[in-house]
């Protein structure tokens, strides 16, 4: 029985990598594309892939990593054609809130008009993938009614936010328009041992580790009063896949359904290593955003009902979960 194929976009990031895992378990042909910068940072998939194939009649492994990128449509359009996905997971993005303001444009090109281009080159060369678009709940922003689900108008209250619904948009349309079968994970925030430094839960559980060893003295964030639902990003991986397995394509809020402060997290993270988060804790005023988004809480009934998914990890067991790992990387890096 032949294998399917698919497409990972984002794969070096921590959705990516649980998502090829994932994919790889059920016996998938996984290709992933990566940008080719002066720093490749590959260690989530380092474990997982080979170098691609330079013909398809060497492609006998199970998974792959190509050149490309979502600000070059050529490129996109070269993968397309060489991997002919059955499925296509777009994860690609300039992903980080605070810093898409610093870099709109290129927040723009990559998250907005990547998807643009990804979507066109699959209606050009006439492929017929299922295809995965990763949402966000900072597209509802501003939110417009507690709790949020599919049919919440969106306020996106930054330039990721704002790209996000863009490529939300697009996403329908083309479903619409072309009668692809694309589906919109508007995924709440989910975290996880891979999360990248400069996120909040990741940068708490790393500070906390890093002042438990005696490796720093404080811990400096912003709005601690930001509440967010946060879940698990290896339970959230498995919602993208289960959305490509059916009949019909859709989109799915996915989230936990409970909304924890930023202080909760720090709370947790530093009371599981016996000490009192208060004496460590700074708010800097440059981790603030221009506009806050003060509020986001997700209702996943439909994905529970359509899907059959369901969150496993408690927000107790993630902060746990993450302090563990970050205090075993710290003990590795620095040999202590």
């Amino acid at each position: 029985m032949k294998k399917k194929r698919a497409l990972i976009t984002g794969i070096t990031g921590q959705d990516g990598s649980y998502l090829a895992e994932l994919l790889l378990e059920q016996g998938y042909e996984v290709h992933g594309m990566v940008r080719r910068t002066s720093v490749v940072m590959r260690s989530r998939i380092d474990p997982l892939f080979d170098v691609a194939p330079k013909s398809k009649s060497r492609r006998r492994a199970a998974h792959f990593l190509h050149y490309g990128d979502l600000t070059d449509a050529s490129s996109v359009n070269r993968l397309l054609r060489e991997i002919e996905p059955d499925e296509i997971y777009n994860l690609g993005a300039q992903s980080h809130v605070k810093i898409s303001f610093e870099v709109p444009e290129y927040t723009g090109d990559t998250v907005g008009l990547g998807t643009l281009r990804l979507l066109e080159g699959v209606r050009e060369t006439k492929l017929n993938p299922k295809f995965y678009q990763a949402g966000s709940s900072e597209m509802f922003g501003l939110v417009r009614e507690v709790p949020q689900k599919e049919t919440t108008p969106f306020y996106p209250r930054s330039p990721y936010g704002a790209a996000k619904v863009y490529a939300h948009w697009l996403a329908v349309n083309y479903r619409e328009a072309y009668n692809m079968f694309v589906c919109n994970g508007i995924l709440f925030n989910h975290e996880s041992p891979r999360r990248g430094e400069n996120f909040v839960t990741r940068k708490i559980t790393l500070g906390a580790a890093a002042i438990k060893l005696g490796l720093q003295q404080k811990l400096s964030l912003g709005n601690l009063e930001a509440k967010r639902d946060w879940g698990y990003a290896k339970d959230y991986v498995q919602a993208m896949w289960l959305m490509l397995q059916q009949e019909r394509p859709d989109d799915y809020v996915i989230a936990t359904g409970e909304m924890h402060s930023v202080q909760e997290f720090c709370e947790l993270a530093f009371d599981y290593l016996g000490m009192n988060w208060e004496q460590y804790v700074v708010v800097d005023p440059l981790y603030l955003r221009p506009t806050e988004v003060p509020t986001l809480l997700g209702d996943c009934s439909k994905a529970r009902n359509v899907l059959k998914w369901k969150p496993s990890v408690t927000f107790s067991e993630l902060a746990r979960l993450m302090v563990d790992a970050d205090i075993e990387f710290l003990k590795r890096e620095y040999k202590l």
